[in-house]
């Protein structure tokens, strides 16, 4: 076991007898198989798209294939073998519709052994291992993680009606590029800014998925207690997932209560109109044992972060889509009868409590739809500077930075943020400025599109680039969506980012030195030293 694609990886190096995620060495094996065999189903994927042979369905399958190697997913072997499996029947497919000859590219016959294709996936590893270079096979990483945060993007989009075949093509191209070697690091700086590009397509199609279907979000204040009776924890990122719930739900005496990314949905107009959609239970998805455990009612996961489930909850939690446990009930696609029939068994809460409300819903029409208020107040002074402070929260005591970094901006100053990093500092009470909040929810990391467009409409109000703007980015990452928001940061240009709490361990030193030398990729110090370089 060798796996090094997220934040936490032991010793900031990587994980290799069991991750810290919980994810087991059986579990990580098959994943680098599923990865090889999603590799060698690119390269038919490549070809059969090209000559307009490919089948609709094999787009659907590799993004959910590829979201349930992200972390925090699926930590479920029979089901990653059975994606495996799947896998190399569509390559098969694909060779005989192109009229390759040979047996199945995808490495060795379909099997239903377990074990077998766990030894399987202990030799193959990940293609990037095939390279000795380290710096090209850093590079391959960054592509390899952004493609996985691509496809968790695109899935959602997808979901909710919203493709692009370009999407498509350039994973299957992506992927298939791993299995060559005769790439060098331009080629592979190349690969890795097309991924930024294209996942900024597919941060558009969800933006416009989302919003097609549940709305733009409003500025709406959300409860932090909870109601006497009957609940149910949606946590995750699928709002698709929530709005069927809640439909399901509807005169069945049961309150429904976000968890996690999900705190955002109280903004959108088509999902708050159900009156059993009630408050926010809890914080950032580490916390979720100590939380879960306490939650009176039924638990569904709807998208990463889940994490072992104690066995307090156990029988209470659920998982659909793409996320796995062993031993955790899978609800089929919008079949949540048992998750309902849970929640009417266990007792609810007993007593109504009162903890405060906050504020979500200011996505890119509601922060736009006050923009000449927001010029003005910069042009007059009042506005001197505008932070975004967002990304994904974790474990390691390091991220205290970033609630300590908000607390400490000053008062002339504005905060957005979005992703599971504000939970940090998403209940404090920052005050205003003229009317206008200084702690600005853009929405989940799934939002990151939304930021990009507010941060492009006022350089644009201003007449100047990005990078001119008094806006500094200070961004906490995690996994592998996080690598494609960076990637398309890249893209776009932009510098200065502050990164932390730690650099990604994927990353060798001379490709740390090409991003600080070509986009001063900063790493997170102190609170006061990084405030005091930025503001000068």
């Amino acid at each position: 076991m060798y796996c090094n694609q997220c934040e936490q990886t032991t010793k900031g190096i990587a994980c290799t007898t069991r991750g810290i995620c919980g994810k087991d060495e059986q579990t990580a094996a098959l994943q680098d198989l599923l990865t090889t065999s999603l590799k060698e189903l690119s390269v038919r994927a490549e070809a059969a798209s090209s000559r307009g042979l490919l089948p609709r369905e094999v787009n659907r399958f590799v993004l959910e294939a590829l979201f349930a190697t992200l972390t925090n997913v699926n930590f479920d072997p029979e089901r990653i073998a059975d994606y495996i499996r799947k896998a190399r029947g569509w390559t098969e497919q694909l060779q005989k519709l192109l009229k390759e000859e040979g047996g199945n590219a995808a490495g060795g016959p379909d099997t239903s052994n377990l074990e077998v294709l766990s030894e399987e996936g202990r030799k193959v590893g990940l293609p990037t291992t095939q390279i000795e270079d380290p710096d090209i096979r850093s590079l391959q990483e960054i592509v390899l993680y952004g493609i996985r945060g691509v496809a968790a993007y695109a899935h959602h989009a997808a979901v909710l009606g919203e493709e692009d075949q370009k999407v498509y093509d350039y994973i299957f191209h992506g992927l298939s590029s791993l299995g060559r070697i005769d790439l060098g690091m331009q080629d592979w700086v190349n690969l890795a800014l097309q991924c930024g590009e294209i996942n900024i397509l597919a941060m558009q199609l969800l933006d416009a998925g989302n919003t097609g279907t549940f709305g733009h979000p409003q500025p709406t204040s959300v409860p932090l207690g909870h109601k006497p009776g009957k609940c149910i924890l949606v946590s995750g990122h699928d709002l698709y997932d929530l709005q069927r719930l809640l439909e399901a739900t509807a005169g069945k005496g049961i309150m429904v209560y976000t968890h996690g990314e999900m705190l955002p949905a109280h903004g959108y107009p088509e999902l708050k109109k159900h009156p059993h959609l009630y408050g926010h239970y809890g914080t950032g998805w580490q916390n979720q044992a100590r939380e879960f455990a306490a939650f009176p009612g039924s638990i569904l996961m709807t998208t990463n972060c889940i994490q072992k489930p104690q066995e307090s909850y156990k029988e209470n939690i659920f998982t659909t889509g793409s996320v796995g446990w062993p031993g955790v009930h899978h609800l089929a696609n919008g079949e949540y009868q048992l998750l309902i029939d849970r929640a009417l068994e266990l007792p609810g809460f007993s007593d109504e409590i009162e903890k405060g409300q906050v504020m979500v819903g200011f996505a890119r029409q509601a922060v736009l739809g006050v923009a000449d208020q927001v010029i003005a107040a910069v042009k007059t002074g009042q506005i001197k500077h505008f932070f975004l402070v967002g990304g994904c929260d974790g474990v390691h005591k390091e991220r205290s930075y970033f609630g300590d970094f908000v607390d400490k901006t000053p008062e002339d100053t504005v905060i957005l943020t979005l992703g599971c990093g504000k939970f940090r500092f998403f209940d404090h009470q920052l005050g205003d400025i003229g009317g206008i909040p200084r702690l600005l929810d853009v929405g989940q990391c799934n939002d990151a599109y939304s930021a990009v467009q507010i941060a492009l409409a006022l350089a644009d109000a201003f007449g100047c680039g990005v990078n001119d703007l008094p806006l500094s980015l200070v961004i906490s990452w995690f996994e592998q969506k996080a690598v494609s928001i960076l990637l398309s940061l890249l893209y776009l240009g932009i510098k200065n980012i502050r990164l932390g709490p730690t650099l990604p361990a994927f990353i060798t030193p001379n490709v740390l030195k090409f991003l600080v030398e070509n986009y001063a990729i900063k790493p997170i110090t102190g609170v006061e030293e990084d405030l005091a370089a930025i503001l000068g």
